[in-house]
């Protein structure tokens, strides 16, 4: 399916009336507006990237299904984020995953094979800049991926990921520094390069959630049908 230029340039908000009068096909603006936030917010809390895309799933069929709820009290993006992420931590909570702070540091440098005195030049050459990021964000405990990935690679504003959170905007100030200082400075000064590149959400990915996405609403909407038929 696809969606003209004049449908790509309007707001979140007129996208989401035209919408709720019907015009369901226009959800996919939203989803491809959105898909590469809601999977690095995703990732970043689970860590895990077949986990990520099914939350993005989860959570865009719960937007389109409570898009009425919808009360325009802060923006859509940090709405449809605050989904994603309280989707995200559920998860994380049924597993019962606990990270450890205290080993972290010590874990990721192993994890990394750093020495005590590390040659910049030399983690560089162990593989591209991209992948060194990656796994040293990966190695950030939970509570710290979740602020440092939507804040410094994503842009998202302080305000916003305290609401997405449910924390105060010193506590993600807080998490955030915590998070610089466990990147150690060499590497988290090489990230500021790459942090666009990073935790890419690729065309054929974003087809697949938007193409999934379409099929559980349709099949809602004829469960809908169906219940009114009876």
């Amino acid at each position: 399916m696809s969606t003209g230029a004049n449908a790509d340039a309007m707001s979140d908000e007129e996208v989401e009336r035209l919408i709720l009068a019907g015009e369901i096909t226009l959800f996919e603006i939203l989803m491809r507006r959105y898909n590469q936030r809601l999977y690095r917010v995703s990732r970043a809390i689970l860590g895990d990237d077949s986990e990520a895309e099914d939350v993005m799933q989860d959570a865009y069929v719960h937007a389109y299904t409570h898009l009425n709820q919808f009360s325009g009290r802060a923006k859509f993006s940090t709405w449809l984020t605050k989904i994603a992420v309280n989707e995200a931590l559920a998860r994380v909570r049924r597993r019962g995953r606990f990270v450890d702070i205290d080993l972290v540091s010590k874990s990721w440098r192993e994890g990394m094979g750093i020495s005590k005195t590390p040659d910049p030049e030399q983690q560089l050459l162990t593989g591209e800049l991209k992948a060194v990021l990656e796994a040293a964000v990966d190695s950030l405990p939970e509570s710290y991926r979740s602020v440092f990935v939507p804040r410094e690679i994503e842009g998202m504003s302080t305000a916003e990921m305290a609401e997405c959170l449910d924390i105060t905007e010193e506590t993600v100030k807080t998490r955030l520094h915590r998070a610089r200082a466990l990147l150690r400075e060499e590497i988290y000064s090489r990230i500021g390069i790459a942090t666009v590149g990073a935790f890419q959400f690729d065309a054929t990915r974003c087809d697949r959630v938007v193409s999934v996405v379409f099929d559980r609403i349709r099949l809602l909407l004829k469960s809908d049908c169906s219940r009114l038929e009876i």
